[in-house]
């Protein structure tokens, strides 16, 4: 059998894929466009892709041999599971591995927006810091604070729970009650109005479905606080970017830390000129420990789906059926 591989990922999970099935990498360190990756697919019965690609009806249907989709990433929005599933095409995600290393870029981004991390290192290195001074990079203090998670599931839980030591009141919502933090933090679920009313710290943890696209936008950020920080690792179009720029622009909220785009790679040419926002190349996994992790999971899926079984990780089981 004959799989393609989009990007190169970590050597372990293609070396686990080389044993058994015969590999095409492509070639190029970028976003393959959609007829690069329907070339690559010809005669190939398995597929291992990026979220960053936009695996649609027509990729699925461009090759009959297809059989599995392993997605290197625990969110799925870039592929078309309706259309495998009616083709019987089975796809699998990486869930779990990357929870806590994207926990830990959310607490990273949140302490350099009230910090100013960012800002100051550039400072220092402009050679613009001439001594301590009592009213230079001024922030605003985390412990004791309220703290919002939009989206309590693993990554917003794993979030959460690591607020435990800065001893923050934390409220969150979610269509489901959160035992776990109600027990572990006294966390308390709330609407999602008194989120943006009440939270200092506002971390978004949702998926990105049509109810969630621009879940925030410029009547949300009117209701924040004005020293309130908004952190979003999940996806981009979660957060209307345009009124994020215009809020952070008029100072209406503290500031930002952003992972993910509305347009990537593209980013609101606005954000890229204000310092109250801090922006990474959507690198919340990106540690070699999890990125590793995520090559070994997506080929275990890819194995087990080309071996005729359900995958770990399946995300249509019923497209067994049709098989």
């Amino acid at each position: 059998m004959n799989i393609f591989v989009t990007r190169k990922i970590p050597e372990p999970g293609l070396d686990l894929l080389r044993k058994e099935y015969d590999l095409e990498v492509y070639k190029y360190d970028r976003v393959p466009i959609k007829e690069e990756i329907i070339k690559g697919l010809k005669g190939k019965d398995g597929l291992l892709c990026l979220l960053t690609d936009p695996i649609d009806r027509g990729v699925i249907s461009s090759e009959p041999k297809l059989k599995m989709i392993a997605n290197y990433a625990v969110g799925y929005n870039n592929i078309d599971v309706q259309a495998a599933t009616e083709r019987g095409i089975l796809v699998s995600n990486t869930p779990d591995v990357l929870t806590n290393t994207t926990a830990e870029m959310a607490w990273a981004l949140l302490f350099s927006v009230a910090r100013h991390i960012a800002k100051g290192d550039k400072f220092t290195r402009a050679r613009k810091f001439k001594g301590w001074s009592p009213m230079l990079m001024l922030g605003q203090d985390v412990s004791n604070k309220t703290l919002g998670i939009i989206g309590a599931g693993r990554i917003g839980t794993a979030f959460a729970l690591k607020s435990k030591g800065f001893n923050m009141k934390v409220l969150y919502v979610d269509e489901r009650q959160n035992t776990i933090l109600e027990r572990e933090l006294g966390a308390k679920k709330v609407s999602f109005d008194d989120i943006l009313k009440k939270s200092d710290y506002i971390s978004v943890h949702v998926p990105l479905i049509p109810s969630t696209h621009h879940l925030i936008g410029e009547k949300e950020l009117q209701l924040m606080k004005k020293n309130a920080v908004l952190i979003n690792t999940s996806r981009g179009p979660i957060i209307d970017e345009k009124a994020l720029a215009k809020a952070l622009k008029e100072k209406r909220i503290f500031g930002a830390g952003l992972d993910v785009y509305e347009q990537e790679p593209m980013i609101e040419k606005e954000l890229l000129q204000l310092d109250n926002v801090v922006l990474q190349p959507h690198s919340a996994s990106a540690t070699t420990e999890t990125r590793t992790k995520m090559a070994i999971m997506a080929a275990e899926n890819m194995m087990a789906g080309l071996s005729g079984k359900i995958p770990p990780n399946c995300i249509n089981p019923e497209a067994f059926k049709k098989k």
